[in-house]
């Protein structure tokens, strides 16, 4: 399969998640309306609050997920996978602003000293929640096995997030009203903050990547490299580089070719090459130069570190 044709069929299945976590998003957003405005607590408020955020970000991983999945144009020659990353930071911002929010709100609950009530209604609505929000993970974890999507994989660690803020909501509202210990709602009001906090940290690292043309980790490398020994014609590759975009991938180097073959036949070889590393490593854009044998372009580049590293 072609490079472009996969992005295209996982840019369909990256949709679909997409749309699953907005139609999820909607459903809880009503529920926790409600039983944030019974309630009056505060660990509700940022529940509420959260799924409020991930309304509009599963709507912009929505944009994303179809932009990137858009074939490359004139303007855009390598594609348009970049937007996920794009995606990914809103949704980390959004998810800093929450935080803050929730954390506000918090401390005024904690110094007004103001009680929770109909306990019976927010635990129901989280365990609702919770339930929802396990089949959309799962749902999310087939489709990011089938294509590695930066925008549903930054979608799924706030849902991961969910299900913690839930059970926190839960375990609040027996403290503060059960057990009757004061305080406890908004201290679990500021513990949601801290946890947003870190989840927009931890989504941020992997979109900034992307944008920064991050190489890819060593292990991917390492697997693209031992497959690349297997065929004679990529003897004595160097300078290797690989970057990401979207759900591809791209790798450039550089091989020697002998110096009796003929432009034609360095050309049709190599190809035949690169498109069996293509169906060996699906959703990968493979650019080859052709050196003469024996030259390198960088001139701290040993021959006997070549074919170690290709670096």
């Amino acid at each position: 399969m072609k490079s472009t044709d996969h992005a295209a069929a996982a840019g369909r299945f990256a949709t679909r998640a997409a749309i699953a976590s907005v139609g999820l998003a909607l459903a809880l957003l009503a529920a926790k309306s409600w039983a944030a405005w019974t309630t009056g607590s505060t660990a509700m408020l940022g529940s509420l609050a959260d799924t409020a955020l991930d309304v509009v970000a599963s709507l912009t991983t929505l944009a994303g997920v179809r932009i990137a999945a858009q074939p490359a144009d004139r303007e855009h020659r390598f594609g348009h996978g970049k937007a996920e990353a794009l995606v990914a930071l809103a949704q980390v911002v959004l998810i800093a602003v929450s935080s803050v929010g929730i954390a506000w709100r918090a401390v005024d609950r904690l110094l007004s000293g103001q009680q929770t009530s109909a306990m019976e209604l927010g635990i129901g609505v989280s365990v609702a929640a919770m339930a929802g929000t396990m089949a959309l993970l799962w749902y999310q974890k087939r489709i990011i096995a089938k294509t590695d999507s930066i925008a549903i994989r930054t979608d799924n660690l706030h849902y991961r997030s969910d299900l913690a803020l839930n059970g926190a909501v839960i375990l609040a509202l027996v403290l503060d009203q059960s057990l009757h210990i004061s305080g406890a709602d908004a201290f679990f009001g500021l513990g949601i903050a801290a946890w947003l906090l870190l989840s927009a940290y931890r989504g941020s690292i992997a979109a900034i990547d992307q944008l920064m043309d991050r190489e890819w980790p060593d292990d991917e490398r390492d697997a693209f490299l031992a497959a690349s020994e297997e065929y004679p014609e990529l003897k004595g590759l160097h300078d290797l580089r690989t970057r990401r975009s979207g759900m591809l991938r791209f790798v450039q180097f550089h091989v020697w070719v002998p110096g009796d073959w003929t432009v034609q036949d360095a050309h049709d070889r190599l190809d035949e090459v690169e498109e069996k590393l293509q169906n060996r490593f699906p959703g990968t854009e493979i650019l080859i130069h052709l050196d003469p044998e024996g030259q390198t372009d960088r001139a701290t580049l040993l021959p006997e570190a070549i074919t170690e590293r290709a670096r």
